[in-house]
C-alpha cells in the first residue's frame, strides 16, 4: 500500500492525519483531555467548599469534610425534609377532604335514587323533558358534548392548558424521607458518626509562606513521610491521627496497637482516607474527560 506523507494533499486517500486534523478544525468526533492535578481535589480539602480544612471531620466511609461545611449541610437538609413535611400534611388533609366529598356524593346519589325509584309512574311519565334549543335545534342537556353547555359557559375551554386536561389532578402525597445522606457517597450521614481528625504539620522551618501557599504541609506522626494526593492515608479513630497506608500495612497491622498512645486497635478503627474527586473526576484512577460530538462522516 502507497505511504502517505502528514501533509500529503494530492494523494487518493483520506489519511488518518487529515481526518483527525479536519476533524479538530471542523469540530467534529470526540474530544479527549486528560485532567491535570489542578482538577482534582487535594486529599486535605473539604469534599463540599474544596478548600483546605480548618476543622476536618471525616466519616465512617472516609470522606473528609469541615466540620463547618457538613453541619451547614446536614441543617439545611433537615429544614427541606420539615418543609416537604408541611407540603405533605397539606396534600394529606386535601386528599381527605377529597375522599370525604366524595362519600357524601354518592351517599347523596342513593339517597336520590331511592326517592326516585319510589315517586309513582305518572310522576315519571309527564316530567320535565331536557330543553332543546331554538336557533340550533340540538340538545343542551346532560349529554351534550359542548364544552359550553351544563353551566361551563363562563369558564375557559382552553383543552391545552395542564390544569384544564382531563387527567389533571392534586399532587399525590408522598412522605418525604428523613434520612440526610453524604453529598458524595450517599449514605445515611449522622452527626455522631462524624470523627475529628487532626494532621501533623510538616516541620520544615520555613516561615515566610503561610500553610495554604505550601504545597507540602502534613506529615505522618509514625514515619515523618509528606502526605500527598499521591499517597495513600488512613485515619486512626481512637485519636484521629492521620498515617500512611504504608505505616498501616507495615507496622499497625502486625500487634494492632496504636504506635503513639500503645491502645488496642480493631480493623473498624483503621479508617482509609478517600482522596481526589471533584466535579470533573470522582478518583484518582479516573482523570479523562470525553466529549462527544458529532461524526465527520466521509
Amino acid at each position: 500500500m502507497t505511504r502517505h506523507a502528514r501533509n500529503c494533499t494530492a494523494g487518493a486517500v483520506y489519511t488518518y492525519n487529515e481526518k483527525k486534523r479536519d476533524a479538530a478544525d471542523g469540530g467534529y468526533g470526540t474530544n479527549q483531555k486528560r485532567l491535570g492535578k489542578d482538577s482534582v481535589k487535594s486529599f486535605d480539602c473539604c469534599s463540599l467548599t474544596l478548600q483546605p480544612c480548618r476543622n476536618p471531620v471525616v466519616t465512617k466511609d472516609g470522606y473528609l469534610f469541615d466540620k463547618e461545611a457538613i453541619l451547614q449541610y446536614i441543617i439545611t437538609k433537615k429544614n427541606e425534609y420539615n418543609r416537604k413535611l408541611k407540603e405533605y400534611e397539606r396534600l394529606k388533609r386535601t386528599e381527605d377532604d377529597k375522599i370525604a366529598q366524595e362519600l357524601g356524593r354518592q351517599q347523596q346519589q342513593c339517597v336520590e335514587k331511592f326517592e326516585n325509584a319510589s315517586k309513582p309512574i305518572a310522576d315519571k311519565l309527564f316530567a320535565d323533558k331536557p330543553s332543546t334549543s331554538k336557533k340550533s335545534g340540538y340538545s343542551v342537556g346532560d349529554n351534550s358534548i359542548s364544552n359550553m353547555a351544563n353551566g361551563h359557559e363562563k369558564k375557559l375551554p382552553s383543552f391545552w392548558i395542564p390544569s384544564e386536561c382531563p387527567n389533571a389532578g392534586l399532587a399525590k402525597a408522598t412522605k418525604p424521607d428523613s434520612t440526610i445522606y453524604c453529598p458524595i457517597s450517599q449514605k445515611q450521614l449522622k452527626v455522631k458518626d462524624l470523627i475529628d481528625i487532626k494532621f501533623t504539620l510538616l516541620k520544615d522551618g520555613d516561615n515566610s509562606r503561610s500553610l495554604i501557599a505550601k504545597e507540602a504541609r502534613y506529615m505522618c506522626p509514625v514515619t515523618h513521610d509528606i502526605l500527598s494526593n499521591s499517597v495513600p492515608c488512613a485515619i486512626l479513630r481512637p485519636t484521629g491521627d492521620v498515617v500512611t497506608m504504608e505505616c498501616v500495612e507495615k507496622l499497625i497491622k502486625k500487634d494492632m496497637i496504636h504506635p503513639l498512645t500503645n491502645q488496642k486497635l480493631k480493623d473498624k478503627d483503621i479508617i482509609p482516607l478517600q482522596r481526589g474527586g471533584t466535579g470533573y473526576a470522582t478518583t484518582n484512577d479516573n482523570l479523562e474527560g470525553k466529549e462527544k460530538r458529532p461524526m465527520l462522516q466521509v
